[in-house]
């Protein structure tokens, strides 16, 4: 059974999705679509910007959502996903992808998502950080102990996790992390506490444009980040998007609830192979591929 996964934010590049601009009528439409709906010309920032600004949240998020979608639609009829799903931000990918929301309400959420987001950065001073080779649990009990928010935010695969929270309890939490053996807990280059507490602000604001927005029964089931467990019911897949913001990517579960669904081949979609790592990782066995 073939598995469709979709990057998150950090994958991006400058020159992310040209090939498809220039050489697919369709994917052409609907980037200039994507141009009018955001406001601004994203493809200029996607084709030709500067690496500073595809970071920026507002421009990366629906960046990456844009060239994730439209590879899935330039596969036409030989995209016959069993089943999908997405890294934090890959998640909306995945749904319109399956046929959960439209391209245009993907967008406009995942937009909204970015500006919710940005806002909350500017709140509270928080931050991210890889933490390698130490076992979940332990990861866990130590941020329990931190005084501050700080929480995992990503199971990535076995032994790489990143941490989420305020600045003084991410710096707190990486000594007692690196005091506890592991090989590395590191700041990460990011705006803010995503996947963690310090977003509720922006999991709020998300809630209202959630509930307004129309979510279809996909093709196949989509294996949510919350919880790691395959979805169909348009009330579900609203209420784990919503919850998704300060909830942890169970992404290591994810791909083993996959496996054990059937999945024997993962198909990464988007820019980078970043998800083609962390597959390989979480199941040697599994036959990985992307396109980009």
């Amino acid at each position: 059974m073939k598995a469709y996964v979709f990057p998150g934010q950090g994958a991006q590049f400058v020159g992310m999705g040209k090939d498809l601009y220039d050489n697919n009528a369709e994917a052409r439409e609907l980037f200039e679509k994507a141009n009018e709906i955001l406001g601004f010309r994203i493809t200029d920032l996607m084709f030709n910007g500067t690496d500073e600004d595809l970071r920026q949240t507002a421009v990366t998020q629906p960046a990456i959502f844009l060239h994730s979608v439209l590879l899935a639609k330039s596969l036409g009829a030989d995209f016959k996903p069993d089943m999908v799903a997405g890294h934090s931000l890959g998640e909306f990918s995945a749904l319109v992808a399956a046929g959960a929301l439209s391209f245009e309400d993907g967008l406009r959420l995942v937009a909204a998502r970015a500006n919710a987001m940005q806002k909350a950065c500017e709140l509270t001073e928080s931050t991210m950080a890889a933490v390698i080779a130490l076992p979940d649990e332990k990861v866990e009990e130590i941020c329990a102990g931190i005084e501050g928010t700080v929480v995992c935010a990503n199971y990535n695969c076995p032994g790489q996790l990143v941490i989420s929270g305020e600045v003084a309890a991410i710096d707190a939490a990486c000594e007692a992390l690196k005091a506890a053996g592991a090989k590395r807990a590191l700041k990460l280059k990011v705006g803010g506490a995503f996947h963690s507490p310090c977003m509720e602000p922006a999991r709020a604001e998300l809630a209202e444009a959630i509930e307004r927005t129309e979510v279809h029964t996909p093709v196949c089931p989509v294996f949510q980040n919350v919880d790691a467990l395959p979805h169909t019911d348009p009330a579900e897949i609203k209420a784990n998007l919503v919850a998704q913001l300060t909830a942890p990517v169970r992404w290591t579960q994810t791909v083993r609830n996959m496996i054990a669904d059937g999945a024997t081949e993962f198909v990464e979609l988007g820019p980078g192979k970043v998800l083609q790592g962390l597959v390989a990782k979480i199941d040697p066995a599994a036959a990985v591929s992307g396109m980009q």
